[in-house]
């Protein structure tokens, strides 16, 4: 019944243009600290295909890892693709993504996101039915990944009744 010892999410892996343009972004705004680097790799014969899914010549030139707050680390990866790079997908392509990251005070998260420059999606959008007590807002990487801010403080309507809560702002640890 589902992935035996599954514990939670360990990391997430992104890759990008420039490590250092990265680096200024995750931690110089958005306040990630950087855990530890890894020197790059290539594979022989077909070891990146067979373990990575990409083109056999295909080199890593650098691995930085980051924590975010309390969440997930981020393994940011660049790469030297020997078949050429595509633009990030759109969230409606296949494989669209993002990475939603909690704050406590919206606004002020939104308003220091606009202070850094950083392109910031609409304004923020306040949930309804099952999510109600959320607002949400996206933004940009500056290599184009996206992003989403999440604020729930008084909790979502689906988990005034949910039994189990592993962790939320507003109720106390057990």
């Amino acid at each position: 019944m589902g992935l035996p010892g599954l514990r939670g999410s360990d990391h997430i892996g992104v890759t990008v243009p420039d490590l250092d343009e990265a680096e200024t972004f995750l931690v110089g705004v958005l306040g990630a600290e950087l855990v530890y680097t890894l020197p790059g790799r290539s594979g022989e014969g077909d070891w990146m295909t067979r373990q990575l899914g990409v083109h056999p010549r295909t080199a890593i030139r650098e691995i930085r890892f980051y924590r975010l707050g309390m969440g997930t680390n981020l393994e940011v990866f660049a790469y030297d693709a020997a078949d050429g790079q595509a633009p990030p997908p759109r969230n409606s392509d296949i494989g669209g993504h993002h990475l939603a990251l909690y704050v406590d005070d919206l606004d002020a998260a939104v308003a220091h996101l606009r202070a850094h420059d950083v392109e910031v999606m609409g304004e923020p959008v306040s949930s309804g039915a099952a999510s109600a007590g959320q607002r949400w807002i996206y933004f940009r990487a500056p290599w184009g990944m996206q992003f989403e801010l999440v604020s729930s403080p008084e909790g979502k309507a689906y988990e005034r009744d949910a039994p189990t809560l592993l962790w939320h702002p507003a109720r106390p640890a057990e």
